[in-house]
């Protein structure tokens, strides 16, 4: 311990004590590091729980026996401000240089059709803050149904039921385990599924004569463990590209046949449409062909109002748009019309920044796809959810990556710099060293990055919250 000295082994972001003798490094805890002389953060359990105190989440209604009024009723529910101290809540930061954005949100969410894309990692896979933020948001303006959907999911998700058959396989732009196509025609959702191997060259008639016809189909029907408002889809689109040989579709509704056709074989993307009077409960889409199509996804609506599109990326630093193919990605935002991009990103990359120059390289290309996207999709609002705290052992202790108070305050500059909205999730949990807090209270996993359902469900009402006070016609804010 005498000869230890503080920051002694140089690591990536931080220093851990002790000391270098001929080449070799020892670590070894300083005595005001032995003695517990030096925090990481100020923060206390009390300051923690007043944050996650601030709002009340809603529940999710799984009961089927409630009437569809009744549940309306009750999803819309709205924050309760004359118990809510809206001084505390993070708010969302916008671009000075557009002092209309939180208007141009309103009116796009107020229209008659609004379609949000909520691009993320990890953070939101399985559908959790996306959920959360769709089910409040239809409460307001109207809508219902999961949106986006992959038809072969790879992870658990409550909003749908989704089963697709054997022979299916997935590819995704991110995912760093499987060869990328050379066409790099991902999609606005950025992964594919596919029912026979993928192949770089086509098959020539003699080739393809000698291949069988492959049969997979897709099971849907709403969750009964899902939001009220989910349960309800009567629009549902299956999106594709790259189809160049005969496929023939057929649809089946608790086992009749309703809908029969062959796919676009043009090698476009194309939608095929489905539509039912009521929501499905035992619907089935199956395909029969020699050589698939890429199938981009399923999109679940109920045809009017908010729709949100959950596409969680698992490992993404949400820098990777700008690589895919641009003219099936425009064809189809075109189709799909989003008016709102929400973003969240920043943790993947947070442990491979060793500098402030990194961390301003970061926010730069995280703009530049933005910007990529921007051009596509035309007249689309742009929100942008920050990283969360983010910790790495120290000396035995959990504490903040040094260069996350930079990055989250790059990326906003940044952001704001690019009219693009910026919303601190970072500064909304407590700031510096509030990730233990979190997971000492059980709201983040052991894994100190993902929120369980409950840190879920609070962090998505504070986001919630935050954006419901920019929403509000100016008239009512007296009440806030």
């Amino acid at each position: 311990m005498f000869l230890s000295e503080k920051g002694g082994v140089q690591k990536a972001q931080t220093q851990d004590d002790g000391f270098s003798y001929e080449g070799v490094a020892v670590k070894y805890p300083a005595y005001t590091t032995f003695l517990g002389l030096e925090k990481d953060s100020s923060l206390t359990r009390q300051d923690v729980l007043e944050v996650t105190q601030i709002v009340t989440p809603l529940d999710i209604e799984t009961s089927e026996t409630k009437n569809d009024i009744a549940l309306a009723e009750e999803i819309k529910q709205l924050p309760d401000f004359s118990k809510i101290d809206t001084t505390r809540i993070v708010r969302i930061k916008y671009p000075e240089e557009n002092p209309d954005f939180a208007t141009e949100l309103r009116e796009k969410l107020s229209s008659k059709s609004c379609r949000i894309i909520h691009y993320g990692d990890s953070q939101i896979e399985g559908d959790r803050i996306t959920g959360y933020l769709r089910n409040r948001l239809q409460g307001m303006y109207g809508g219902s149904g999961p949106g986006f959907i992959p038809v072969l999911p790879v992870y658990r998700q409550i909003s749908a039921v989704v089963e697709p058959s054997e022979h299916w396989e997935r590819f995704a732009f991110f995912d760093p385990t499987k060869k990328k196509f050379s066409h790099k025609k991902y999609g606005a959702y950025l992964s594919v599924s596919r029912f026979t191997a993928y192949q770089k060259v086509l098959p020539d008639s003699t080739a393809l004569d000698s291949l069988p016809i492959i049969k997979a189909s897709v099971k849907i029907g709403k969750s009964k463990k899902t939001y009220a408002k989910f349960r309800r889809f009567t629009n549902i689109g299956l999106h594709y590209g790259n189809c160049n040989f005969p496929i023939k579709i057929s649809v089946y509704n608790d086992g009749n046949l309703i809908q029969q056709d062959s796919l676009i074989a043009d090698g476009g993307y194309h939608q095929y449409k489905i539509r039912t009077s009521v929501t499905p409960t035992d619907l089935k889409i199956e395909l029969e062909g020699k050589v698939s199509a890429d199938f981009y996804g399923l999109t679940l609506d109920g045809g009017s109002r908010v729709q949100i599109d959950n596409v969680a990326m698992r490992g993404a630093s949400g820098t990777i748009f700008a690589n895919s193919n641009a003219s099936t990605y425009s064809q189809m935002v075109r189709q799909l019309k989003p008016k709102i991009v929400i973003m969240q990103y920043g943790g993947n990359t947070m442990p491979y920044l060793k500098d402030s120059i990194d961390v301003e390289k970061y926010a730069k290309r995280v703009t530049s796809q933005v910007n990529w996207i921007r051009r596509r999709a035309k007249n689309t609002s742009f929100i942008f959810i920050g990283p969360t705290d983010m910790c790495l052992p120290v000396n035995g202790k959990m504490e903040t990556y040094p260069m996350l108070p930079y990055l989250n305050a790059k990326l906003t500059e940044t952001c704001l710099e690019n009219n693009v909205a910026y919303w601190s999730m970072f500064d909304a949990m407590g700031g510096k060293g509030s990730m233990k807090l979190w997971v000492d209270e059980k709201l983040t996993a052991k894994d100190y990055m993902h929120f369980t359902w409950k840190g879920t469900k609070i962090i998505s009402e504070l986001f919630f919250t935050a954006l419901y006070l920019d929403l509000k016609e100016p008239e009512n804010n007296d009440d806030a």
